[in-house]
């Protein structure tokens, strides 16, 4: 679910450092860390593009083709076995993340099952992943639930095996333990909205944190930093 042109947009910032956007989304978290950087970088005098992920499997089309879910907890548990196996599959690559001369790549990814989602691996593993993250610093950022070391190493592993240069990482977690982090994320995907109870169990608010706005700002900034630094 692409957030701007379905596909890719781009801030006019002539003679700043070139900073690519990649991402999958589905309920729309990874979309408002890439705006909030997004302003940042802007202000910074930065040229950005963002290039949002489709998840076009034919396998998997009828689960992601709407939000919210109809079943969230059925529609979660699904894809775990591909998530386990660490599979690939079929994604549509916007043309601004399939080529180009960046500065800069930053990639937002939600974490599955502990893991760097399906579009993003199948992504860092293709051609065109390689042709843009090749000679180029890069950066990540999760947003999830619990877990998001893995997703953050698979990232920064994959990224640097077609030749790109990490440069740093950041991660957005969930209010909640384990077990109302769960609830609170099944009641959202199954609703699309914020509740105070699920199953009769009083649940925190799931999702971004309310300070991820300024966190986004401060990740970015450095960002900016490190890139003049490399180029020097």
């Amino acid at each position: 679910m692409a957030t701007i042109d379905e596909t890719a947009a781009e801030t006019d910032a002539p003679g700043g450092p070139r900073v690519l956007f990649v991402y999958y989304t589905l309920s729309q978290q990874a979309a408002r860390v890439a705006k909030a950087m997004t302003d940042t970088l802007t202000a910074e005098g930065c040229q950005v593009t963002e290039a949002v992920l489709e998840f076009t499997d034919k396998r998997y089309t009828k689960t992601f083709d709407h939000f919210p879910w109809n079943h969230p907890f059925a529609s979660l548990v699904r894809m775990l076995p591909a998530q386990l196996r660490r599979a690939k599959g079929e994604i549509g690559i916007p043309e601004a993340a399939r080529a180009g001369d960046y500065d800069l790549v930053i990639l937002g990814s939600p974490t599955w099952w502990l893991t760097t989602n399906m579009p993003m691996r199948s992504y860092l593993e293709s051609p065109e992943g390689e042709g843009v993250l090749n000679g180029t610093d890069f950066a990540s950022y999760i947003v999830c639930r619990r877990y998001w070391g893995n997703n953050q190493k698979t990232l920064k592993r994959l990224g640097t095996k077609v030749g790109g240069s990490y440069l740093d990482g950041i991660h957005f977690q969930y209010a909640g333990g384990q077990v109302r982090s769960l609830l609170s994320l099944i009641s959202f995907m199954g609703t699309g909205e914020y509740k105070e109870r699920f199953l009769g169990v009083r649940i925190p608010p799931t999702n971004l944190k309310a300070d991820y706005e300024e966190v986004s700002a401060d990740f970015a900034r450095s960002l900016v930093t490190k890139v003049t630094e490399t180029s020097v």
